[in-house]
């Protein structure tokens, strides 16, 4: 499995052996990246796959800096779980 962020697409993509498994779609601003959707294919659900993308970007987003306006449910509801991002949320 790879992710990646795609800045031109504004998206961050997850690949499984060579087939693109997910995405999660943003809109980034000086100071914040808001997530505005998250899909993972339905043939590869149940893997975990949707959670380590939304990790992997949630993890990027901190490291540049950059706070997280979570407008896509899936990213949301990932943040209730994990008190770790707190300090980089800001509710819509």
């Amino acid at each position: 499995m790879e992710i990646e962020r795609q800045d031109a697409a504004r998206r961050y993509v997850v690949t499984v052996d060579g087939a693109q498994a997910g995405v999660a779609v943003f809109v980034s601003s000086p100071s914040a990246v808001t997530f505005t959707h998250t899909i993972v294919d339905p043939a590869f659900g149940g893997r975990g796959i949707g959670s380590r993308l939304a990790k992997f970007a949630l993890d990027d987003t901190v490291a540049r800096g950059l706070r997280i306006v979570p407008r896509c449910p899936f990213i949301a509801e990932y943040l209730r779980h994990h008190a770790e991002y707190e300090a980089s949320v800001d509710w819509p």
